[in-house]
């Protein structure tokens, strides 16, 4: 059984950083990952993807530039840095494994998921 477990959020400042880890146990995922966010009454959104190689990395347009995505596979975990954090950053973070083909960027298509770290961006 596949366990993706999200750590590294918090409360942080507008303008700060935070980097994530998603740390996946029970199997190696040979595939694309991704993070996902959800602020609170909003659908969740895509924030980045990684192929298994790292040679191809996507990012929504509102990271693009401020959030890193990489991963380690010998370590079996996928980060997410994230620079000159705004309010509207603030969300629950998932990560997502599993991916099934097809667009990287759509939540359907992952079929493995953590239960996610809060990140909190204050003014």
């Amino acid at each position: 059984q596949a366990q993706l477990v999200e750590s590294g959020g918090g409360l942080v400042q507008a303008g700060g950083s935070l980097r994530l880890s998603c740390e996946v146990s029970g199997r190696t995922f040979s595939g694309g990952m991704a993070w996902f966010r959800q602020a609170p009454g909003k659908e969740r959104e895509f924030v980045a993807a990684i192929s298994w190689s790292g040679g191809l990395r996507i990012y929504a347009e509102s990271v693009k530039d401020r959030f890193t995505i990489s991963r380690d596979n010998a370590q079996n975990t996928m980060y997410l840095e994230m620079n000159s954090l705004q309010l509207e950053d603030t969300g629950a973070y998932f990560c997502a494994a599993g991916h099934r083909g097809g667009s990287h960027s759509a939540p359907l298509q992952y079929a493995n998921w953590g239960q996610g770290t809060q990140v909190t961006v204050s003014s």
